[in-house]
């Protein structure tokens, strides 16, 4: 079975970054894959301020969006983002990706 890849690129606030980062792995991270995502890497480059992560999922295209969905409307998800403000980031990139290597 074909898996969906997306790459999510977030240009973090200098000062926000250790905050983000623990956030993220203790309560982002382990929260996807009840959802039927893997959590394929995730990269940190402190010079820039960058966190880049993938994750993927068994399926096509539409089926990531269709889970993708389910993730977004979830109770769940709302409990990780409530009381966060959306500032900690400057730009995000968000893209459905090919793997060539």
């Amino acid at each position: 079975m074909p898996r969906t890849v997306q790459l999510r690129r977030y240009n973090v606030k200098p000062d926000l970054v250790d905050e983000f980062l623990a956030w993220w792995s203790t309560s982002l991270a382990p929260a996807r894959p009840a959802f039927g995502f893997t959590i394929e890497s995730a990269y940190v480059n402190r010079e820039a301020n960058e966190f880049t992560w993938a994750v993927s999922a068994e399926g096509d295209a539409d089926e990531f969006r269709r889970l993708e969905q389910i993730w977004m409307d979830s109770p769940e998800r709302a409990a990780l983002f409530e009381g966060l403000d959306d500032g900690w980031h400057d730009s995000t990139v968000i893209a459905l990706v090919e793997q060539l290597v």
